[in-house]
């Protein structure tokens, strides 16, 4: 089994991109738009379509708010693993950083090298998108004129590090 993990800094607060992510029903707004252009819930799965046509099926695991975690697996769709589980976190980094730990442990191992690249990618995007404050439907606005006084400044995220183990 291939052991997939992401992780990065971003600048914003663990409570805001929090809020991203456990919107889980909106992805493709909130967390990786572009990289994800659909997401749709029915009861605990998600749908899930990605830019270059990949569909799953997720089941949503564990929304836990005290731990900040997310929990999923692919149970189905165009990419049917023998074994995906997978969790996202929002840690503190410092004064108004997050850390944000990816994990995915799938099988067979063939699947790790396509998935591991789908990661990296969705890891870029949402540095991207969740350096700014995620609002209800994607990134608000966060120009010096827009901006609440104690978040002025220019937001920043570190790249990506990422480890593929087997």
């Amino acid at each position: 089994m291939a052991h997939i993990h992401k992780e990065f800094l971003i600048d914003n607060a663990p409570e805001r991109v929090w809020e991203a992510l456990r919107d889980v029903g909106a992805v493709h707004r909130r967390l990786v738009p572009g990289f994800v252009t659909d997401t749709r819930m029915e009861t605990d799965t998600r749908t899930v379509t990605f830019a270059n046509g990949v569909v799953v099926h997720e089941l949503i695991v564990d929304i836990d708010d005290a731990a900040r975690r997310v929990a999923y697996a692919v149970i189905g769709g165009s990419m049917t693993p023998k074994h995906h589980h997978a969790s996202m976190q929002v840690l503190a980094a410092g004064e108004g950083r997050s850390r944000f730990v990816w994990t995915i442990d799938v099988a067979p191992d063939e699947l790790a090298g396509p998935i591991d690249a789908m990661a990296e990618q969705g890891a870029h995007v949402m540095q991207e998108t969740l350096k700014h404050h995620p609002g209800p439907h994607g990134p608000v606005d966060t120009s010096p004129q827009a901006a609440p006084p104690a978040s002025r400044g220019p937001a920043r995220a570190s790249g990506p590090v990422g480890q593929q183990h087997r």
